[in-house]
């Protein structure tokens, strides 16, 4: 059943995809210009499914998400001078230069944290569900993982735990097709992730990931399901990755075929939707140039307070570490 959704939140959507589109493909070349240390994972491609999910949360939901996570953070209210800042590894980032690209995190928007870990997220959602259940709140967690995650042991003891105590939490399969460089059926027997959600009592969703509507709706429906205390669902975002594992240019290694890559170009979220909107009359071309226009600007402004940001003080190492 398809569900009324306003114009508002509909642009609301796009403006989203967006900010995370120019976000990533900025950061992805400030990568490869050497100007951002470390290793980037960008999002590019995967947009609908960060958008459609994180409209429907407010800061007091809480979200874990993966070592692909800048899209995630945008998608919750990341402002974009802080993450630049935090890629740049300076001291006016989110995690004062310390977390950097793979462990990003902001408690006050309720992001708690991108991770290096496969798998490692949602274990830590659980943990956050739980909270919100004893507290008697209304408050969900959704855990963000790929199709590689899927096949780890920590996943399937938190989906088990999860069902168990019908915990309030959304499992967010972001399914692009690949394991780093191995595609699913290579490291799956199965075709459709959401088969498993089966095993531990709960629903399993499929849900056209390059389609940031059906994304909303799907989405919508299980963080619903998850506040009427209701329990778990597995959410399986069938998406694509534009760009290779890391970075733009990555390592080289011919893993897809040019034909797979474009088909996928050829879906890509942001025009599917900007294409909906313009024939609904919501949104013009001109206005959605407008759009792009506008983040682009405050892209480049981020980038500039990174820039002219301080790198943190030796003396702060040990500051807000706990082990």
């Amino acid at each position: 059943m398809t569900i009324q959704i306003s114009d508002a939140t509909l642009l609301d959507l796009h403006r989203r995809m967006v900010r995370i589109r120019i976000f990533e493909e900025a950061a992805g070349k400030l990568m490869e210009d050497g100007k951002i240390p470390g290793a980037l994972h960008l999002y590019v491609g995967q947009e609908a499914v960060a958008a459609g999910v994180m409209v429907h949360l407010d800061n007091a939901d809480w979200i874990t998400s993966t070592h692909r996570g800048h899209g995630h953070l945008i998608a919750k209210g990341g402002a974009f001078d802080r993450m630049f800042a935090e890629l740049f590894g300076r001291a006016t980032g989110y995690c004062k230069g310390k977390g950097g690209s793979m462990h990003i995190s902001n408690m006050e928007l309720g992001m708690l944290g991108a991770n290096g870990i496969v798998g490692g997220g949602p274990p830590i959602a659980v943990g956050a569900a739980f909270s919100n259940k004893f507290r008697k709140t209304r408050n969900v967690a959704c855990t963000f993982f790929g199709d590689g995650a899927s096949n780890e042991g920590a996943f399937h003891e938190a989906a088990n735990m999860a069902g168990l105590y019908r915990l309030p939490i959304v499992f967010v399969c972001e399914n692009n097709g690949y394991g780093e460089y191995t595609a699913q059926a290579n490291h799956q027997a199965i075709v459709d992730i959401a088969d498993r959600a089966a095993g531990y009592g709960m629903p399993g969703v499929i849900v056209d990931g390059m389609d940031a509507i059906a994304v909303y709706e799907a989405a919508g429906a299980a963080i619903e399901r998850a506040r009427r205390g209701e329990g778990p669902t597995l959410l399986e975002c069938k998406t694509y990755r534009y760009y290779d594992h890391v970075g733009v240019r990555g390592m080289g290694l011919k893993y897809r075929t040019d034909e797979e890559v474009a088909y996928w170009r050829g879906r890509d979220p942001i025009r599917l939707l900007e294409s909906r909107l313009a024939e609904q009359g919501i949104l013009s071309a001109e206005a959605a140039a407008a759009v792009h226009a506008e983040v682009t600007y405050d892209v480049q402004a981020g980038i500039a307070f990174a820039e002219s940001s301080p790198s943190p003080d030796p003396s702060a190492l040990l500051e807000d570490v706990y082990a």
